[in-house]
Formats: structure tokens, sequence, C-alpha cells
């Protein structure tokens, strides 16, 4: 299945006494990452959500961030003891250092876990609650990063025309110059003969040592069944993320390419193997983006 690791996901609902929204969002890393922020009232439900994260997602750095916000008819109270205690400090911090303003009500309302759900009607929800969020926006997670996966391998399959176009060039050239090689060892031995007799056979058998050397031929057979396997993978609707998959074939292109261009002994071939393994690293950063 081809999936970008890139790819944001939104969902919200109510948990207990409390709207929740869950974000997700996921960038390019070689294993399964998670990061999760969850408020404390959720904490003790990490271990679930992170399994729900792994179920979902293979690879990549995913970030899970949740927020809550009271709904507007739970009940609040404020926490009399944590009010006055807050009061008190910021009376002294007042006089202390000569402020002016003095301190209001608002001032202390808005310090942290002074006002909160009643303790009495608290309801911090369940698990299965919270997942039925996070599960919600995994799935537009993966719809994301399904539509992006699909833009990549439309890219991916005209990266790989260019590619096959290059390997075409290569095979037509390969035969012209291993003639041309063989001609120019024939002139080249007939001048250094001077006139004293060859051994036809000898040469004969020298020559096809040399073709043997330079042929490239099942370099560039290999090279094509690593293209099909590349593709019929980039076509594979269903399954297991391909993007191993398609890293271990790239790897192999790789291979095969720079063995050509080291048996090719021939510019024109030489200059195709250049342009080959830049297109080869344009599909490489392509390639490295996907689940």
């Amino acid at each position: 299945m081809i999936r970008s690791m890139t790819g944001y996901g939104l969902a919200e609902g109510t948990v207990g006494t409390s709207r929740v929204v869950v974000d997700v969002r996921t960038v390019n890393h070689r294993f399964f990452s998670p990061s999760i922020k969850l408020p404390g009232a959720f904490g003790r439900w990490e271990t679930d959500v992170r399994e729900a994260m792994r179920l979902t997602v293979a690879r990549g750095h995913v970030t899970l961030s949740a927020r809550s916000e009271r709904l507007a008819d739970a009940p609040a109270s404020i926490d009399e003891a944590r009010f006055s205690a807050i009061a008190d400090q910021l009376k002294a911090l007042v006089q202390r250092h000569g402020l002016s303003g003095g301190v209001d009500l608002a001032s202390v309302l808005r310090m942290p876990d002074v006002l909160s759900a009643s303790r009495d009607d608290e309801d911090t929800g369940t698990v299965a609650e919270l997942l039925r969020i996070v599960d919600a926006a995994l799935e537009a997670l993966q719809r994301a990063r399904s539509e992006e996966g699909e833009r990549l391998a439309a890219v991916l399959h005209q990266r790989l025309d260019l590619v096959e176009a290059a390997l075409g060039r290569i095979a037509a050239r390969a035969p012209e110059r291993i003639v041309a090689h063989r001609d120019r060892l024939r002139e080249s031995v007939r001048e250094l003969a001077a006139g004293v007799a060859i051994d036809e056979s000898r040469l004969a058998q020298e020559i096809a040592i040399l073709a043997d050397r330079m042929d490239v031929a099942e370099e560039l057979d290999r090279f094509r069944s690593h293209l099909v396997a590349f593709r019929a993978a980039l076509n594979d609707s269903g399954g297991e993320p391909v993007g191993k998959r398609l890293g271990f074939l790239l790897q192999e292109m790789l291979r095969e390419t720079n063995t050509t261009g080291s048996k090719a002994a021939d510019a024109p071939i030489l200059h195709e193997v250049v342009g080959l393994k830049e297109e080869l690293e344009r599909i490489r950063e392509q390639v490295e983006n996907l689940e």
C-alpha cells in the first residue's frame, strides 16, 4: 500500500464532562516513533493510546496531542484553600516589590487549578471514549497519508519512465561500443605488428575476452527486473506498506548502475549512467517519505 509518511488528522468528541480535540501528525522516520501529549486527567491511558497508534501507523515519527475543555454545562467549583493560598502569595509579592494595582478576583481565578470541575460531579470519562476520538483522528491521518502517497506514486512513475528510457539508450549503445572497440583493437595490433604476421586466432580470443569484460547485458537485465518489481509495488493497492521494499529495489538498481558505469569505458554510456544516478537519487528522496 502506497502511503506517505507525512500527514495530519484531527477529530473531536466528548470524554466524560470534557470536550476533547485530538490531532495527529506524522513526518518521515525509519521506524515507528510515537510522541504523546495528553491532559493530566488522561495520562493513565497513555499506554492504550500508544497501542492504538502502533496498530495504525507502521513507520514515521507520530505526534499525538489532545486538549480538553470543560463543557459549558459541566458543574464547576473553586478550590478555596488554593484560592486563599495564591491570594496571600500574590499580596505578599505586591507589598514586597511595591507594585501597584493590588490583587483582584479575576487574577486569582486565572491561576492553575483554582477553578475546576466539581469533585462531586467530576467525570473524566473512560478510555473507550478517548480511544474513539483517537481512532477517528488516526483514520483521518491515514486518509491524508494515502492521498499524498498516490501523488508521490504518480511522480515516481514519471521518473521511472525517464529511467527506462535511459536504459534503452544504454542497451542500444552497448553492442555498438563493443564493435567499435573491437575494430580499434584490430587496427592497433596491425599498426604495432608493422607487417609481422598476426595470429588471428589469438587476436580473436583477446577480442572475445574484451567483449565479455565490457558486456553489460546481465546488468541491464537485472536492472529491468528490479524496475518491473518496483512498478508492481507502486501499483499494489493493498497489503503491507511497501516503503522498505521500494528502498531495497532502488538500492539494487543503483548497484547495477554503478557496475554498468565501471564496465562501460565509453563516453556516451558514461553520460547516461551519470544521468541515471541523478534520477535514481531523486527517486530515493521520494521513496524515503513512503511508509
